[in-house]
């Protein structure tokens, strides 16, 4: 992954108007990506066809036409599905049967930013080698097909409708929402018109916020980056629950009716806990960030964890691997698999209430005993170069902490991806444990070996 050119873990992503988010380059994207699913198609199918979907960004509307004509160009048929969430698209694509699904979206990003990902016809994020393979024709000159055999592009006007069907599916037949108040905060983003629906035809009473986009706004503010705008709704409106997605609907996080905030470890157990009870889960995949008071909570119901990198697309690779179906990460990016092929917000956020109204329990008494242990960390500056990972006094420190511990916390040093830094992570059963913990790992001088 580190070594391409345009794509990231989760697509293309840049500043609009940048030197990849920009008309031309995403003209180019749609021909090359157009160019290598057409040699993936079978023609028996006929023409290969895409459906786009896109977040509220004023850039969605630019980067949309640009990647209809580069697709088309290509020979590939395109459907336009408007405004939805990320994962609408991935059900979509599998759904209709369709070559593959594109994503115009930043995500949780502010609205400067925009970015493209792409779903197999599988519904699931495209494969590296067919990454690879797009990328390896973008900088090619740009062709066009014969003009009989150009797409054609038409809109898909039940995309909404025929997602918040999918969704509701997912919620079990014999239960229903009926009592319940719910604050929606689809943080001015793809889900603004479909959240709200898919929790009232449930039979919830919906409060919505952060359903007013102006092309300006996604996440700001509001949303899961900012849940305590939702916290205070649940509090103002005498809520049950609050539920807060991101920009695309991908990631969840939930408050009770008092206003406490639940992130993706407590969520993730509440609809792990439940699932073991009907059937027995066999593992749950988080991340290096995961809180070790979960990986200890699945250890006492026997159920097998596994960490993987910090990202939900290494949580599904793992979870394909394995073969199991639940994961997730502490941001609220959660797989059920048994229910969709990539993370969704709102199909998470049914199995939370299918926990909840199933047992009869608040939110709080659906996440239970879980025991969440604190977090201490401290970002160190890091000289380009250094060889921290096998620093004799960082690896005798560690050492000396993890025997401190000795089964009562973790400890995590990782550098950051984005700023030249070290990031020290001690995770105990009390706070202060984890920030003497902590203090002896920053004590270590790693500019002298």
């Amino acid at each position: 992954m580190s070594d391409r050119k345009y794509f990231g873990t989760d697509g293309v992503r840049g500043v609009v108007g940048g030197p990849i988010i920009n008309p031309e380059f995403t003209l180019r994207l749609g021909y090359a990506a157009g160019q290598v699913l057409a040699q993936h198609h079978n023609p028996v199918r006929g023409r290969p066809t895409v459906v786009i979907g896109k977040d509220t960004r004023i850039s969605g509307y630019m980067l949309e036409s640009a990647l209809e004509a580069g697709l088309s160009a290509a020979g590939v048929d395109v459907l336009l599905a408007g405004p939805v969430p990320t994962p609408a698209i991935a059900y979509l694509t599998r759904a209709l049967r369709l070559a593959a699904g594109v994503v115009i979206s930043a995500s949780h990003n502010p609205y400067q930013d925009n970015g493209i990902k792409f779903f197999s016809a599988q519904g699931m994020k495209l494969a590296d080698e067919i990454e690879e393979r797009i990328e390896a024709v973008i900088d090619q000159p740009l062709g066009c097909a014969d003009s009989e055999h150009l797409g054609r592009a038409r809109r898909i006007d039940d995309a909404s409708g025929r997602y918040i069907e999918f969704c509701k599916s997912t919620f079990p037949n014999e239960l229903d929402l009926s009592g319940m108040k719910i604050v929606v905060d689809a943080a001015h983003g793809a889900a603004y018109q479909i959240a709200p629906h898919v929790f009232r035809e449930l039979g919830a009473e919906v409060f919505p916020i952060g359903c007013q986009p102006d092309g300006f706004n996604i996440n700001e503010g509001v949303g899961a980056l900012h849940p305590e705008a939702m916290a205070a709704e649940v509090r103002a409106r005498g809520a049950h629950v609050g539920i807060a997605l991101d920009g695309d609907a991908d990631r969840l996080l939930m408050v009770d009716e008092t206003g406490r905030i639940y992130n993706g470890d407590e969520l993730l157990y509440a609809i792990v806990r439940d699932r073991h009870a009907q059937s027995k889960v066999q593992g749950v995949v988080g991340t290096l960030m995961t809180n070790f008071g979960f990986e200890k909570a699945m250890n006492a119901l026997g159920i097998e964890f596994e960490r993987a990198k910090v990202g939900d697309r290494y949580v599904l690779e793992s979870l394909v691997r394995k073969g199991w179906l639940f994961g997730g990460e502490s941001s609220g990016h959660l797989l059920c698999l048994d229910r969709h092929t990539t993370g969704d917000g709102i199909i998470a956020a049914l199995q939370v209430l299918t926990a909840m109204r199933r047992n009869g329990l608040s939110l709080s008494e659906a996440v239970g005993d879980l025991q969440m242990y604190p977090q201490e960390m401290v970002n160190v500056p890091l000289q380009p170069n250094t060889a921290w990972q096998d620093h004799p006094g960082l690896i005798q420190a560690r050492e000396r902490v993890e025997r401190e511990l000795n089964g009562r916390g973790r400890v995590l040093i990782r550098a950051s991806g984005t700023e030249p830094k070290l990031r020290l992570m001690v995770e105990a059963e009390d706070l202060e444990l984890a920030r003497q913990s902590v203090r002896e790992l920053v004590a270590v001088d790693l500019t002298k070996r």
